[in-house]
């Protein structure tokens, strides 16, 4: 083996071999500025401490007390989803006992307290310095318990019970939970000895730490040329006009993403160089970009014509009390109304607030604009969350995109025909009922490769939300065709680095060396999401083909991703990737220690549990492969590709 294949391969035994670390990898942020506490800005900051103390950011997680929490532990139960649980107060605080569907019990001392309404979850301390979000809720609006999942029925050890790695607090909430968190998983031990400055959403988790501030508060003018500080002495400034790096300083919990780093970035760090953002796939969103799953407004904002005129989230949130600049329609006429708003000049002045635009009664859920405009779904059981797409109701496009419709969202007993023709009908000049980027999405998610034409040109389409084009590139990947990735050269440069970071998945169609000519440049993107991106695209790459300085470039881009993984070993979905990559490089015993691991984080993993098998055949034989698939079968009896595979080494 050549010198430069064995590097490549060191780097990735990097990846597949497991336990060789105590802790996962962690965000380094340097020397820099300290974290002081919220409580340190209250002497200067009386107003906006008292309108962020009973805000959902301060109360986004908070220790158990008297005053937070707000469920009846007075000797209450529940029973349903195959479990009870009785809950008391003892002089220890808040406890509850449980009753799993297997039978056994068990008995927590509520460890901590997670939001304020319209319900709040409590956390319970299983060992090991693991906190599980456990599935009984309160009702803060009823009053009363509930399971979250109410059709589940699921005993200890599989992935999805409370106790499982899906519902782990401190892997998958407590970094939009906390300020300053980390994870800091050990991969030997399976403990965490996770940390964080303060519990809820802190001034600093947004501003970014302040002793450098208090500092030049104070008058020590040593700190006044601190780097990467604005004059005030923070990591993230909101009052500079930046509003993109207000939005994307949102975005870090307001989204559904994959994060590279182990707890929380440096306030003001790029959205894109600390998270891979979830583009509208299915089982997200619908084939148009409405919202299906919980998936956190951004995604959904980048699709609006709002964020592409310059809107950010302060215009309509106060970023204190967490909620709304005004009441109902008034958020919305602050803009859209005959007096428009400076700020955004483009906006047509004109009256939206009355019955001759909405078409219903004054007062009534109709006549809201959110009704209209910001269809509602409903997650957690009663948490009502509103699309921030902000679009215009197509019901002309739910036969062709399979998607719902803001008319019939209400008017259940009518059809999307009638629908389409009472918007026809009342506006018959509107210039919105044209080609949508939906029925281009809806026949790349059936047929990609019969829709490649159009989903390159969607791509290409500079009229088009960021979000929209990188998700038209993903769709692509499945249709891979090399004179696809030539057409999409041009894309590698973009601006948008969610573009960028796509255009790179889809070089993988191109012959080797245009690949590795394409996508060098991007190694070195200032974005992580786009070097982690561009070395995925260049696992399989001949170290042989490439320089020396290459090989140095292509390294530090694989360390990014090594990192981004390492810090996540505590999920199953990691170790599923973590066997792909030894997959693809052939390395058949990492591959099976990583679908290993997988099953055994989650044993309700099949395709793990298959791969496993398979592999295991291979290399040891049909005697072994049916060991692992009676294990397998224990934990899913009635799997049809399991049962195939049995018949298959039967034979």
């Amino acid at each position: 083996m050549s010198i430069a294949r064995f590097q490549i391969f060191f780097l990735l035994l990097g990846f597949m071999t497991f336990g060789m670390s105590t802790t996962s990898a962690t965000a380094q942020q340097g020397d820099g500025p300290l974290y002081v506490g919220s409580d340190a800005c209250a002497d200067c900051h009386d107003a906006e401490m008292k309108a962020w103390q009973n805000s959902h950011h301060a109360l986004a997680w908070t220790a158990p007390t008297a005053e937070t929490v707000v469920a009846d532990f007075d000797g209450t139960a529940f029973t349903g989803a195959g479990l009870s649980a009785q809950f008391r107060i003892t002089d220890d605080g808040y406890a509850v006992h449980i009753t799993e569907p297997d039978g056994s019990q068990v008995d927590y001392t509520v460890h901590s307290v997670v939001g304020i309404e319209p319900l709040q979850q409590y956390l319970l301390e299983t060992g090991n310095g693991r906190l599980q979000s456990f599935d009984v809720v309160w009702d803060t609006a009823k009053g009363e318990w509930f399971h979250l999942y109410p059709d589940q029925d699921l005993p200890p050890g599989d992935g999805l019970h409370w106790s499982g790695p899906y519902k782990s607090w401190n892997a998958r909430c407590a970094e939009c939970h906390a300020t300053d968190y980390e994870r800091n998983f050990g991969v030997k031990s399976q403990s965490y000895a996770s940390r964080q400055s303060e519990i809820g959403v802190g001034c600093e988790g947004c501003h970014g730490p302040a002793s450098v501030h208090l500092a030049l508060v104070n008058g020590d003018q040593a700190t006044q040329d601190t780097p990467d500080l604005d004059r005030y002495g923070f990591s993230m400034s909101f009052n500079a006009g930046d509003t993109e790096a207000e939005i994307q300083q949102c975005a870090g919990c307001h989204s559904r993403r994959e994060t590279f780093l182990d707890g929380n970035p440096l306030p003001g760090t790029p959205f894109h160089d600390s998270y891979a953002l979830a583009l509208l796939r299915p089982g997200l969103y619908h084939a148009d970009g409405q919202v299906l799953d919980e998936v956190y407004v951004y995604g959904s904002f980048l699709q609006s014509k709002m964020y592409a005129r310059g809107v950010g989230c302060s215009n309509c949130h106060d970023a204190h009390t967490a909620g709304l600049k005004a009441e109902g329609n008034a958020v919305c006429t602050q803009c859209h109304s005959p007096a428009g708003n400076p700020d955004f000049p483009s906006l047509p002045l004109a009256e939206y607030d009355t019955p001759e635009h909405h078409f219903h009664a004054v007062g009534t859920d109709g006549a809201q604009c959110k009704s209209c405009h910001m269809i509602e779904r409903t997650y957690m059981g009663v948490d009502g969350r509103r699309d921030h797409s902000f679009r215009i109701p197509r019901p002309d496009l739910g036969l062709e995109t399979g998607a719902p419709d803001a008319c019939t969202d209400c008017h259940t007993d009518q059809t999307r025909n009638w629908a389409a023709e009472q918007i026809a009908q009342r506006f018959a000049q509107s210039t919105h009922r044209g080609p949508h980027y939906g029925q281009v999405l809806a026949r790349g998610r059936a047929d990609a490769v019969a829709a490649s034409g159009d989903l390159i040109g969607l791509a290409q389409d500079e009229a088009q939300a960021g979000i929209v084009r990188a998700t038209a590139l993903y769709l692509l990947v499945s249709a891979p065709d090399p004179a696809l990735a030539d057409q999409a050269v041009a894309l590698l440069s973009h601006p948008d680095p969610l573009i960028r970071a796509h255009a790179a998945a889809l070089q993988r169609a191109a012959p080797m060396p245009d690949r590795v000519t394409r996508l060098m440049p991007l190694l070195s993107d200032p974005m992580r999401s786009v070097r982690v991106a561009t070395a995925r695209s260049l696992l399989d790459v001949d170290p042989n083909q490439l320089t020396r300085s290459q090989l140095a470039v292509l390294g530090e881009a694989m360390r990014d991703w090594r990192v981004s993984l390492e810090n996540k070993l505590d999920f199953p979905e990691t170790h599923i990737v973590f066997g792909g990559m030894a997959l693809t490089t052939r390395n058949f015993q990492a591959a099976i220690a990583a679908f290993g691991e997988a099953a055994r984080l989650d044993p309700q993993r099949a395709e793990a549990w298959s791969i496993l098998v398979r592999l295991t055949h291979a290399t040891e034989g049909p005697i072994a492969a049916l060991r692992i698939l009676r294990k397998a079968r224990g934990y899913l009896p009635g799997d049809p590709g399991l049962l195939q595979l049995q018949g298959e080494i039967d034979r």
